[in-house]
């Protein structure tokens, strides 16, 4: 935080600007999931995920090209040049440390509404978010693979492999009598846990609408089944499991 008493930018001197540049950076990403939320309020989910689509995609191809020339960096049709180049190991590492961040993000966020307002308020929110991220995820990277309206549960075990989580934890699918089982194998969070001597962490309520409403978001005939998570006992080769069948369409 800058303490002194300034007016304008042009009174900072180099570091506190960098520190500005970086704030309004911020302002910029809330106020983009401000307009995104109050679209929903104002006209449903459905049409502000398109809506965003649209302002994003002009967005991106005005905004990178604008920090291109400020940067001195190149860039084709939005994305960093230096992206592209990039070796494949390399951009493997960068998403690993874009998930870590985004995971850090949630954990944080997750304790400053528990040390001001406690566990369950904490949990309230939690869940809701969930509620709403794991939809636009699955629209995301439905978008990202090309898999159209009803992709099934084949569509489905694809986009569970491009999932945020993905890069963190180990999971696994298999087949059951056209079914499709997934299991976190290996979880980040609760692994944590169970280094330090501590009891599951008591997902169950948010993973209910995690994976139910990522898996409609991907294919509205699919239903979510759980077959364990905690608290519910469960082996030691997963922390959670879940089964996919496609049904009747919902719509």
């Amino acid at each position: 935080m800058i303490e002194q008493e300034l007016r304008r930018a042009e009174d900072m001197n180099e570091a506190q600007l960098a520190v500005y540049v970086v704030d309004l950076l911020h302002r910029m990403m809330v106020h983009h999931t401000l307009w995104f939320r109050e679209v929903e309020h104002q006209l449903g989910f459905a049409r502000a995920l398109a809506v965003m689509d649209e302002a994003w995609e002009k967005t991106r191809k005005v905004a990178v090209p604008r920090l291109a020339e400020e940067l001195g960096f190149t860039e084709t049709d939005g994305v960093p040049d230096a992206l592209r180049v990039m070796p494949k190991e390399k951009l493997l590492r960068l998403t690993d440390a874009i998930a870590k961040n985004w995971l850090a993000q949630d954990g944080l966020w997750f304790q400053s509404v528990e040390k001001a307002y406690g566990m369950n308020d904490a949990k309230r929110c939690n869940d809701s978010t969930w509620g709403r991220f794991s939809p636009f995820e699955a629209h995301a990277i439905k978008a990202l693979l090309g898999l159209g309206e009803h992709p099934g549960v084949d569509g489905l075990e694809r986009a569970l492999g491009f999932r945020m989580y993905s890069r963190l934890n180990r999971q696994s699918c298999r087949r059951e009598q056209g079914a499709l089982i997934f299991a976190m194998n290996d979880c980040r969070v609760q692994s944590a846990r169970v280094r330090k001597g501590l009891a599951d962490y008591p997902c169950k309520s948010a993973g209910l609408v995690e994976y139910s409403r990522f898996a409609e978001a991907i294919d509205s005939r699919i239903r979510t089944e759980c077959l364990g998570c905690p608290p519910d006992a469960h082996p030691s080769e997963w922390f959670c499991a879940w089964r996919f069948t496609l049904g009747d369409d919902k719509q």
